[in-house]
This record gives C-alpha cells, structure tokens and sequence, in this order.
C-alpha cells in the first residue's frame, strides 16, 4: 500500500503486491491479490489426495498429484473423477482397506487407465452427465512403457480425458528399474554403473509430450513441482478443453534417485534451470509457448545430489555428454531469453 495525499491527509491507495522471500523463489501468497494465489494456498483447496498416504520422505509425486488434482477440482467445480495406473501413486495412496483419496477414483491396471478413462468419459456422456470431467494418471512406467498403446489409442480417438503422466524416471514401486523416461547414464536395478559404459544406455527412451503433439490433439504441456503457479495454470488450461489432453509433470524420488528428501522441489528447480527438464505447452501439434530459464545452472549441480549419478559426475566425458543434452534442449525449445 501507498501513502497519499488527500486535502492535506494522508491516504493508503490498495496496490497489487509480490514478495519474494530473500534468498528463495518462494512466493508469498497472502500478499498477492486472491485471484493469483494458488489452489495450495486458498482454504476451500479439495484436498483430494488426503493424509495419511504412505509416501515416503520429500515424495515428488506425492506433491505433484495433490497439486495437480487439486487444480483440476477448482477447474470443475468439484466435479471430477480419477482413473489411476498401477505404481507409486496407487500403492502408497490406498493400502487395503483404507484411501486417502477424497473423490471418486478408481484403480485400474498398470497398462489401462487411459481406457478406463475413456470408458468413464463415455459413460458420463451418456448418462448426460458431460459437466463430469476425467482424469486418468500413472508413473512413467505404467504411461511411457506399459500403458503406451492405451493412451495412444486415446489421443488418436481424442477422447475427452486430460492424462496426466507423473514421471520420477524408473519403475519405483517395483524395486526401481529402468523404463523408457530414465535418463542416459542414470544408476537403476537393471542399468548397473559397471562396464565401459555405466548406467542406462543415451539415446534412447520415449519423449512422450513430443509424440502425443505428433497426434495432433488439442493440449499438451511439461510441469514440475517446483513452478507451482505454471502447473496450476496448466491444470486449470487444460480442463478448459475438451478432447484429449496430456500433461507430464516432473516428481523426483529420494527413494529412486538417492536424494535428500529435502531436496525434492530443488532438484526439480535445477532439472528446469539447467534445460534438463523444458517447460513448454503445445496446442493441435505446435509449441504455443516455452518457460525461459531464469538463471542457467550447469548439469553437475542437478546431478551432484543424487546417488544415481555420482559415477557420472566423476568421469568428465560422460558429464559433458549429459550437459549436452541440456544444450540441445535449450536451442530446440528457445529456453533462453536472448534466443528470441
């Protein structure tokens, strides 16, 4: 607020206010207009994904559905309904008898949600029921590999489903092995640092946001847990359309990566900073716009923090290999300011 002057007294005209706490990019909410709060920070937030989860420490994808099913609550006034792949998300959130979910949802196979929630979407529009919108989500193992051919099927239909991909990079659950979203290099179960050539294999594995804009449906987007007012956003945008839709949003895995838990929401900052990690947002099979990195940050300090990759930090080639990656997805995606 502003002091004025009013016929000789002084006034306090309203402004719009940001804070940024010192040393952080943390903002806080209470001093934003109410309109630009996130859902996290209004007191009617469903709480959709309750407590009482078995998650373990600094979860990302813990955080990454609470925040996204949250967002798509507000979007439609509560009327949502939830297909959910077997993984993570599924295991720690519904230990038989008990859920800590608050809505309707409903557990699928690993391979199928994207069916199921077709066939949800479906019924509802049969019923006349069409006000009732679905989300079917999963890990990247039961998206990128398992359920790859359902959720194909899906966009080529372009059924009226947002899915939403919660990708920590491996098959967690099961003992953390490697699927089609883990990084050149990274240590898991099956991709051993041994050998000439440690950790999972480069050049290969799925870029899934890119291949579902190859289908030419109507929404796709890239999020991390760290931007949450960009992920909201997405959420909010995405159920504002029918069709198809697909989201994929970055959650990293202490369990799986051998992270601090408290270095969750950083490690998902560096994956962003670093071009690790492009945020962007694609309509009808074009990029509609990209996030610009705010202050580049060399790969190594995304990669020092984790145990997965601390052979790969030590042998310089290799680093260069993974800062090279960056580069490219810098270039390719205009990540940069003075790339326009």
């Amino acid at each position: 607020m502003l002091p004025k002057l009013l016929n000789g007294r002084r006034i306090l005209s309203h402004q719009q206010v940001k804070f940024y706490q010192t040393g952080t990019l943390t903002v806080g909410n209470r001093l934003l207009d109410a309109e630009q709060r996130t859902v996290q920070a209004t007191i009617d937030r469903s709480n959709s994904l309750d407590s009482g989860h078995r998650a373990c420490q600094g979860c990302g994808e813990a955080l990454g559905a609470r925040y996204a099913i949250d967002s798509a609550m507000r979007a439609t006034n509560n009327k949502l309904i939830a297909a959910n792949a077997t993984g993570c998300l599924e295991v720690f959130t519904t230990p038989y008898p008990e859920s800590s979910w608050t809505m309707p949802w409903i557990h699928s196979l690993f391979g199928n949600a994207a069916a199921i929630g077709t066939g949800i979407a479906a019924a509802m529009k049969v019923k006349g029921k069409e006000d009732v919108r679905v989300i079917a989500q999963g890990g990247d193992g039961g998206t990128t590999d398992i359920g790859f051919g359902c959720l194909s099927g899906m966009f080529e239909r372009n059924d009226d489903v947002l899915y939403i991909c919660y990708d920590n990079q491996g098959y967690m659950n099961t003992g953390v092995q490697r699927s089609s979203a883990t990084p050149g290099g990274a240590r898991t179960a099956t991709t051993m640092p041994v050998g000439p050539e440690p950790g999972a294999d480069f050049d290969k594995g799925k870029n899934v946001p890119l291949i579902a804009m190859a289908h030419d449906i109507p929404y796709v987007a890239t999020a991390s847990i760290d931007r949450l007012h960009d992920l909201e956003a997405k959420v909010t945008k995405a159920m504002s359309i029918r069709g198809a839709r697909y989201i994929q949003i970055f959650v990293p895995c202490p369990l799986g990566w051998g992270s601090a838990p408290a270095q969750t929401v950083n490690l998902a900052r560096l994956a962003v900073e670093s071009g690790i990690w492009p945020l962007f947002e694609g309509e009808n099979g074009e990029i509609t716009s990209v996030t610009k990195i705010r202050k580049k940050v060399p790969v190594e300090e995304y990669l020092k923090p984790q145990r997965r990759f601390a052979h790969v930090v030590k042998n310089p080639e290799t680093l260069n290999v993974v800062q090279e990656i960056a580069d490219r997805n810098i270039r390719k995606f205009g990540l940069l300011e003075e790339q326009e």
